[in-house]
């Protein structure tokens, strides 16, 4: 089995998003949001459970309209996943929005106007146990901000963040998270890194607009990649001009090649040469294809030939390396079975499965044995 993570992460407070714990020593928790209009009940709902089947802990729903807050209403009633919705400058909709059930607002106090606005969404928000997200971008930095320092940068980005803190630590309200994003990676770090010794709550990491389905996955795993390794990091978010379920799999993805969260199979697989057995690529890609449902953690090697085969599959749960004339199929650590090329996909899967089974049925025991 691999070694856990040796990151020692950034000591903060915790909140609580529904159920979801995010900070302190809660695991790093992975979220999306929709893109369907939220006044489409039945899309967003869809969405939603899309997101959940694929491991998602938070889902985050645009609120813009009094129209759109109703509709959250009806959502909230549908979905069991802890959401936040996302609102601008209207604090009605966020005292709407509290009165349906919402788990955390996504609001920058200095945007939504007078002190009374700001004091009534605050202490609805304390009344009701529901926590906010005070969320800096790059993109939308205040005209004051813009008019001292010219253009973007992380400490415009600070200054923003520590200007919106100061609202709220005038109410006596310590209950929220900060993000600091831009699509510029090494902004987002500075900005991070810089904020991350002034305060001690929760931040939610992201590379803002990273891009398309592989552009903006190189571009999140190496910027948040790089702030989850030096420890800063309780929640995340890859934002991705792709389908939010993406965002779920990368998110996980990039939590899972640092050892900081294990959710559904790790595949470990050998990029193929003229030495395989069998053709490693596309039994990957079929292997991954049959193996999205699962969430249960499961360490898979799969390695085309007996050079670097047997090592990696004794480091694996269930292990497969390619040999003549018959590939060996590893389980623990240890040679277990010869398989045939013709049957390698199928005794994969099932193997896979046979030991979410046995994972699944062990947790049951313990809890029923508590």
């Amino acid at each position: 089995m691999k070694t856990p993570s040796a990151i020692e992460r950034r000591k903060t407070r915790q909140i609580m998003v529904g159920g979801v714990a995010v900070g302190g020593d809660a695991p790093i928790s992975v979220q999306s949001m929709t893109n369907t209009e939220t006044c489409d009940v039945a899309a967003t709902v869809a969405q939603i459970e899309a997101l959940g089947a694929v491991g998602a802990d938070i889902v985050r729903v645009s609120v813009p309209t009094m129209e759109a807050a109703e509709a959250f209403r009806e959502i909230r009633a549908a979905v069991s996943l802890p959401l936040v919705a996302d609102i601008h400058f209207d604090h009605r909709i966020a005292l709407e929005v509290l009165e349906h059930g919402v788990d955390c607002l996504r609001i920058n106090p200095g945007n939504i106007g007078r002190e009374e606005r700001v004091r009534a969404v605050v202490g609805s928000a304390r009344d009701k146990g529901v926590p906010m997200r005070i969320g800096v971008n790059a993109g939308s930095l205040g005209k004051a901000l813009l008019r001292k320092y010219r253009e973007p940068n992380a400490t415009a980005m600070i200054e923003s963040a520590l200007q919106q803190i100061e609202i709220l630590d005038k109410l006596d309200f310590h209950d929220f998270k900060i993000s600091l994003k831009s699509s510029d990676v090494f902004m987002t770090l500075a900005a991070y890194r810089g904020l991350a010794g002034q305060i001690d709550n929760p931040f939610h990491l992201g590379i803002t607009e990273a891009g398309g389905l592989r552009g903006g996955t190189v571009k999140s795993a190496i910027g948040i990649g790089a702030l989850l390794m030096e420890g800063i990091g309780d929640t995340i978010r890859v934002s991705l001009a792709a389908d939010p379920v993406e965002e779920i799999k990368v998110g996980f993805d990039i939590l899972k090649s640092l050892g900081l969260r294990h959710k559904g199979v790790n595949l470990v697989a050998c990029p193929s040469c003229s030495r395989q057995n069998f053709d490693v690529i596309d039994i990957v890609n079929q292997l991954e294809q049959r193996l999205e449902d699962i969430i249960t953690p499961v360490e898979v090697a799969v390695i085309g030939c007996i050079v670097n085969g047997p090592g990696e599959a004794r480091e694996a749960e269930i292990g497969l390396t390619g040999a003549s004339p018959a590939n060996m199929a590893y389980l623990d650590g240890a040679p277990h079975h010869k398989v045939d090329n013709a049957e390698l996909l199928d005794e994969l899967e099932a193997m896979v499965r046979r030991r979410v089974m046995e994972k699944q049925a062990a947790a049951k025991n313990i809890i029923a044995s508590a």
